[in-house]
């Protein structure tokens, strides 16, 4: 029994009309109207005659070998292809993890010299408060002493 049997049909689908089997008639129903294949006209050959027999075994064997050298064609160029995707891909592959290789490099300096200019400001900032202390010094100690009597510095 094939899967398409009209016994399997049933099986799957219980109520599924066997194809084989004609309706029943119904009084509503119009009666089934019977028609007929057509002959075929009298004037036409169904095969060639004996005397027009060509040796297709011959053009036969000629396309069949056509078709598979095409297919052998399509199949080479198929497998070219992968192995020059295969070969891209390999290469593309190489370039990643060149450049994602770098990329940690590049992290690496760039946290170092984060660090490194974190460092030079802390370092401009006590500076920059010594200068203003010895500013400060400076002027008190010079510049207020002209108008002020001198005072002996307690250092």
């Amino acid at each position: 029994m094939s899967e398409r049997s009209p016994e399997a049909v049933k099986k799957i689908i219980p109520f599924a009309k066997d194809p084989y089997i004609p309706a029943p008639k119904s009084a509503f129903a119009p009666p089934p109207k019977v028609s007929q294949a057509p002959s075929p006209p009298k004037d036409i050959p169904y095969s060639p005659s004996r005397g027009d027999v060509r040796p297709d075994g011959d053009t036969v064997e000629r396309s069949g070998q056509a078709i598979v050298a095409l297919l052998q064609q399509a199949a080479d160029s198929a497998n070219a292809n992968c192995d020059r995707a295969m070969e891209y891909a390999h290469k593309l592959s190489v370039q990643l993890r060149a450049s994602d290789e770098r990329i940690k490099e590049l992290e690496v300096d760039l946290r170092h010299y984060q660090d490194r200019a974190q460092r030079a400001e802390e370092r401009a900032q006590r500076a920059e408060s010594w200068l203003v202390r010895i500013y400060k010094d400076v002027e008190q100690r010079f510049f207020e002493q002209k108008g002020a009597p001198p005072q002996q510095s307690q250092r």
